[in-house]
């Protein structure tokens, strides 16, 4: 039932604009087209910012930095119980979504979406956010230079759903 519900819900909310649209007597479908047209202008700004995020991402992670620095602080996230296979996801997650969901997956296929790491990895992503995606994207969208306070903000957050995410994960397991 709900599979089947939630399968309909884009389906009807598309029929309900078109209903609304002819009740308002709107032409729907004009009004998409100039809709779409407008979008092109904002993906033309908005892709210079993101291939340069994808660039320096990429950049990271092929590397061989992360499993570097991970090879240093083994002792210490050992000492506060945290298991280093979700390391490069709490790392990562900031960076980039994407990525994270490729260790997620990774995680899933591995150890199982049920057990420990499966739901400890499945609280930090739901409990963070994807930080430089958000500064780079939409603050370089409208031009904002100076994101130095937004970006501590946004790493302190994360900082605190990761934290937050490993100690209850934690007391529930």
């Amino acid at each position: 039932m709900l599979k089947t519900l939630s399968s309909l819900m884009i389906p009807l909310m598309v029929l309900l604009v078109l209903i609304y649209g002819i009740l308002k007597k709107i032409d729907v479908y004009d009004v998409f087209i100039d809709g779409a047209k407008e979008s092109f202008g904002m993906i033309l700004e908005l892709l210079p910012t993101l291939l340069g995020m994808i660039l320096g991402i990429n950049i990271f992670l092929k590397s061989g930095v992360l499993e570097f620095v991970l090879k240093g602080f083994t002792p210490f996230f050992q000492y506060l119980k945290v298991p280093l296979e979700i390391v490069p996801m709490a790392i990562m997650r900031p960076i980039s979504g994407g990525s994270t969901l490729a260790i997620l997956n990774n995680i899933y296929e591995t150890f199982g979406p049920d057990g420990y790491l499966g739901t400890l990895a499945s609280v930090i992503q739901g409990s963070t956010d994807t930080t430089f995606y958000v500064l780079t994207l939409y603050f370089g969208s409208i031009g904002i230079k100076k994101i130095r306070y937004a970006m501590w903000a946004g790493l302190c957050a994360d900082l605190i759903g990761i934290i937050s995410s490993v100690t209850i994960v934690n007391l529930l397991f």
